[in-house]
């Protein structure tokens, strides 16, 4: 008898321990920001499911130079769409896409010889920082067209 309340007790002490730890993770989570991204791509390109636009969201303005791995990724399949990076720390951000109009490229690598580039800029060629307060979502627009293209 004595062993099956030990038992009990131990499952229950267990189940409040994961109750809390999945609670901060949520308290944590609703305490972090976002990036509310609106892409407008006004290119030639055809953008749907096949020929798709990749926005890579970075933690470091360097990702121009390519040493710096994106931290985030999502793909938008209209020219006017809409991309939200949530769950982030408060820090600066930095957004770019790429358009391949061929549509083979997967965001999983230096994107392809002329592909149609853009980042969020108020001065370019330097990206612009977005700024994430704790709590909050920051909305910003990118647009771009095919005048930039990778080299």
């Amino acid at each position: 008898m004595q062993k099956k309340m030990m038992v009990w007790m131990s499952l229950v002490f267990l189940m409040v321990m994961l109750a809390g730890m999945v609670l901060e993770k949520n308290v944590k989570a609703a305490n972090n920001g976002a990036v509310k991204l609106k892409l407008n791509y006004k290119g030639e390109g055809k953008v749907d499911d096949g020929h798709k636009i990749v926005v890579f969201l970075f933690d470091n303005p360097d990702f121009t130079q390519g040493n710096v791995m994106p931290i985030g990724t999502e793909n938008v399949t209209t020219k006017d769409g809409v991309v939200t990076f949530a769950d982030l720390s408060p820090a600066d951000y930095y957004v770019a896409a790429i358009y391949d109009p061929e549509g083979s490229y997967d965001g999983q690598s230096m994107p392809p010889s002329g592909s149609s580039i853009g980042m969020y800029t108020k001065n370019p060629p330097a990206p612009e920082a977005i700024k994430v307060e704790e709590g909050k979502t920051v909305e910003v627009e990118l647009t771009f067209d095919d005048s930039f293209k990778m080299p």
